[in-house]
C-alpha cells in the first residue's frame, strides 16, 4: 500500500504517548480507532487531546476551525476487535510488559489481514523475538518520542524478518504525518536516541549520587552550553568542530582510539578547519563554515534567552 492511500489506522494503548500519537493521525484525516481497557482511559486521552489542539491552535501549528474534524476522526473504544478491523495501519503502544505486547500482537494479527502493517512503539524491548504474528515480514518498530504531537523524529526501526516495503512504507506514512523519520539499519536496544540519552542519565546520576554539582547546576549548565549547539550540529557534526585530530588526541589521553577518526586524520580530514571531516563542506573555507555556525548559534541564544529558557519550568 501507499502511504498517501491509508485512510483508517488503530493505536493500542491510549496513555502518554498513544492518545497523542492518534492525534497526528487524525490531523493527517486519518480514521483512527483509540483502543485502552477502561472508558474512563479514554476520557483521559480524548480530554488531553483536546487541550493538545488547543495548544497547537495558539501557536499557529492548526487553524482553530479544523479542531473539531479532527476529533470527530478519533474513536475510543475498549473493544479491540471492532477498532482494529479493515484499518490500514496498527500500531501498538502499551506497557513496555513482554507479555502484554505478546497478547495484543496476537490479536491484531488474527483481527488485521495479513498485509497491515503492525508498528509497535517500543525502543526498550525486542518485539521481533516477543511478537508472534503469520506474516513477520510486516512487522515493525516507529518509535516516537514525548509529547508526539509536537516532537518531529520517528525512528523506523526493522527486525531480522521485516520487508523493506514496509520499512519504505513507514517511512512514508511518517513523512506523510509531518514527521522527521530516521530509518535504522538494523534493531539495536534503545535506538539512536534512547541510547545517547541513556549515557547522559548514567553520567547525571553518578554526578548526584557524588554531590559533584546540584541538580539545578547540572540543568544549567546543560542549557548554557550543549542546549545551545546540539540543535545546531547535533553530537556527530560536533567533532568536525572540535578537530578530528584533537579528538583522536583526547580519545588516547583515556587510553581508547577509534579506526575511523584514526583514518580521517590519516588522510588529513580533520573537520571544518580542513573543509571535510565527518561531514563533507563542499570546499568551503574554515571561515565561511564558522560564521554560517556562530550566526545560527547566536540566533539560537538570541531566541532562548527571549523566551526565558535558562530559567527552570
Amino acid at each position: 500500500m501507499d502511504p498517501k492511500d491509508v485512510k483508517s489506522a488503530v493505536v493500542v494503548g491510549a496513555g502518554v504517548m498513544g492518545h497523542s500519537i492518534a492525534q497526528v493521525l487524525a490531523q493527517a484525516g486519518i480514521e483512527v480507532g483509540l483502543v485502552d481497557l477502561t472508558k474512563e482511559a479514554l476520557e483521559r486521552a480524548i480530554n488531553l487531546i483536546k487541550s493538545n489542539l488547543d495548544i497547537l491552535a495558539e501557536f499557529n501549528r492548526l487553524p482553530n476551525d479544523e479542531i473539531p474534524a479532527i476529533l470527530e476522526r478519533i474513536h475510543p473504544s475498549t473493544d479491540l476487535v471492532s477498532a482494529a478491523q479493515g484499518v490500514d495501519f496498527a500500531l501498538e503502544v502499551v506497557v513496555e510488559v513482554a507479555d502484554v505486547k505478546k497478547k495484543v500482537f496476537s490479536q491484531l494479527d488474527e483481527i488485521c489481514s495479513e498485509d497491515i502493517v503492525l508498528a509497535s512503539n517500543t525502543s526498550g524491548l525486542d518485539i521481533f523475538s516477543i511478537a508472534e504474528v503469520k506474516n513477520p515480514e510486516r512487522l515493525v518498530i516507529s518509535h516516537w518520542f514525548a509529547p508526539p504531537h509536537i516532537i518531529p523524529l520517528v525512528e523506523v526501526v526493522p527486525g531480522p524478518k521485516t520487508s523493506p516495503d514496509v520499512v519504505a512504507f513507514t517511512a512514508g506514512l511518517m513523512k506523510r504525518l509531518g514527521k522527521k523519520p530516521v530509518v535504522m539499519k538494523e534493531f539495536v536496544r534503545s535506538f539512536i536516541v534512547n541510547r545517547i540519552q541513556n549515557q547522559i542519565s548514567l553520567a547525571v546520576l553518578e554526578m548526584l549520587e557524588k554531590g559533584w554539582a546540584t541538580p539545578q547546576e547540572i540543568d544549567m549548565a546543560v542549557k548554557n552550553s550543549l542546549g545551545i549547539r546540539l540543535p545546531i550540529v547535533g553530537v556527530v557534526q560536533t567533532y568536525d568542530f572540535t578537530g578530528l585530530d584533537l579528538v583522536l588526541d583526547i580519545m588516547k589521553s583515556y587510553g581508547v582510539s577509534h579506526p575511523l577518526f584514526e583514518e580521517k586524520v590519516k588522510q588529513g580530514h580533520l573537520g571544518a578547519k580542513t573543509s571535510k571531516g565527518l561531514y563533507d563542506y563542499g570546499g568551503r573555507s574554515e571561515e565561511e563554515i564558522l560564521k554560517k555556525r556562530d550566526r545560527l548559534y547566536l540566533r539560537m541564544l538570541d531566541y532562548l534567552e527571549h523566551i526565558s529558557a535558562f530559567e527552570s519550568v
